[in-house]
């Protein structure tokens, strides 16, 4: 991808999963990498697995102090942000009427409250400077209903409606957009989903198989590149066709 040389790249959740081949992808490309994650042992981990990580950072989305400091953090590492994954999340598995009010707090502070907190940080560093690129994670279960996750679909929805309306206050200096994966096999997804149940979705799939980690990574680096330049306020779509034909609506 064209310009991503050298930009400073942060990933929040990135110690694992779809993080973790971003954080990746992105090295190949020849930026600077930088993780935000609350799990050290993992960031220590992925410090092994990719010796040119110039840096980690320990922090929780959830709670803005923490992310206050680790941007203090961050600025004495890499002296700017260029480029922000916002893609730290969680998900729990149950059905509408047994979410606890905690279980309830727990995932729309993660997943859309960590957002706001982590996208208004870098943008005010990216405002004060030559401005960047900020691409929030998102979900076909933002844009479709789903079985047994209510509390996540709705951190979704908010989650794309928080970007479109970041993309037009931010402008011109700063790009946002979000990404919305439909079923990525991510250790998240496989300790949620049997091995039964994954093969009865990827066979309604019209590309027959589920989306890895690296699929949406790609998609990542092309929207931080210089070839999306014209490119700010939009979700984009990476599920495999699942939306194309309903099938997010069954059970």
């Amino acid at each position: 991808m064209r310009g991503l040389k050298d930009k400073r790249i942060l990933i929040t959740g990135g110690a694992g999963g779809i993080g973790s081949a971003t954080a990746k992808r992105f090295l190949e490309e020849g930026a600077r990498v930088y993780v935000l994650d609350r799990d050290e042992t993992a960031c220590q981990r992925l410090k092994k697995e990719l010796p040119a990580l110039h840096g980690y950072i320990i922090a929780d989305v959830a709670d803005p102090e923490s992310i206050k400091r680790a941007f203090d953090e961050l600025e004495g590492l890499a002296n700017g942000l260029d480029v922000l994954i916002n893609n730290a999340g969680i998900s729990i598995r149950h059905s509408f009427m047994d979410i606890t009010p905690q279980e309830w707090r727990s995932v729309m502070d993660v997943n859309l409250n960590g957002v706001f907190y982590v996208a208004q940080q870098a943008a005010r560093r990216m405002l004060a400077g030559n401005g960047g690129v900020i691409i929030n994670m998102g979900s076909t279960n933002g844009l479709a209903g789903y079985h047994y996750y209510a509390d996540y679909n709705a951190t979704k929805a908010g989650v794309v409606e928080l970007s479109r309306s970041m993309a037009l206050e931010l402008a011109p200096k700063i790009r946002v957009n979000a990404v919305c994966p439909g079923f990525i096999m991510t250790p998240m997804q496989e300790a949620e989903y049997t091995i039964e149940m994954r093969r009865a979705f990827e066979n309604k799939l019209p590309l027959n198989e589920l989306g890895k980690p690296d699929d949406v990574a790609a998609l990542f680096a092309f929207l931080a590149s210089d070839d999306a330049t014209f490119i700010t306020g939009q979700y984009f779509v990476i599920d495999g066709g699942e939306l194309a034909g309903g099938l997010a609506s069954q059970a």
